[in-house]
């Protein structure tokens, strides 16, 4: 098992940028994810080849973090998987990524949460120990570990979120499921989603009149 990351600030868009100069993540966005194969830590502990593509038919909430056993990334793993009945019930699967070896994700499962482990998940690990999964994503930083990047990912395979933080910045899952929440609606209703929308709450209808009797009610 490596040591835990050392958290220093990275230089402004190490390996981020594409050809273009636009970054790769922002890029993905109404394009296929990259599929990958690869192997993973299931929920029962053993180890499978899965792909993201045996997904397919299911919304997907992918999400990178930069290594195991290190300090944000335990909390993070279990903040998700404490929602994972929230994101299921939405047809929606987690899966989470890093460099690691699968040999050290399983370590990492069988260290007690008390003692910086995440226990026995229920959601598939995957090793990405050629960096290759990070790099198609724009995550990786300087061909080293991955930022804290998450993708949306529907059920035809696209890409319609993502967000990048830096090492020290944990996720919010809560609006991981907003987000999740907001797609849903829109893709149901054909409506848009407004500034700080949550579900139950009142959406726009996506013309001029729509925007204007929404505003009449809701404007901040």
């Amino acid at each position: 098992m490596s040591a835990p990351l050392a958290y220093s600030p990275p230089p402004h868009s190490a390996g981020l940028c594409s050809q273009k100069g636009l970054p790769i993540m922002a890029m993905l966005v109404t394009q296929q994810a990259p599929d990958f194969t690869a192997t993973a830590v299931m929920p029962d502990d053993d180890f499978a080849t899965i792909s993201l593509s045996d997904y397919r038919g299911r919304y997907v909430v992918l999400f990178f973090y930069p290594q195991d056993f290190a300090f944000v990334c335990p909390s993070e793993i279990l903040g998700f998987n404490a929602k994972l009945e929230e994101f299921r019930s939405r047809e929606c699967e987690l899966i989470g990524v890093s460099v690691d070896s699968h040999f050290a994700h399983l370590a990492w499962k069988a260290t007690k949460v008390e003692q910086g482990g995440i226990g026995h998940i229920q959601y598939p690990l995957v090793s990405d120990i050629k960096k290759e999964i990070a790099r198609a994503y724009g995550v990786l930083r300087d061909d080293s570990v991955a930022f804290r990047g998450l993708f949306l990912i529907d059920r035809g395979g696209v890409v319609r979120h993502a967000v990048i933080n830096d090492f020290p910045l944990g996720r919010n899952v809560d609006e991981a499921l907003r987000m999740l929440d907001a797609l849903k609606h829109t893709e149901d209703y054909g409506e848009v989603c407004p500034v700080n929308w949550r579900d139950g709450e009142d959406a726009i209808e996506p013309t001029r009149e729509g925007i204007a009797s929404y505003l009449a009610e809701h404007a901040p």
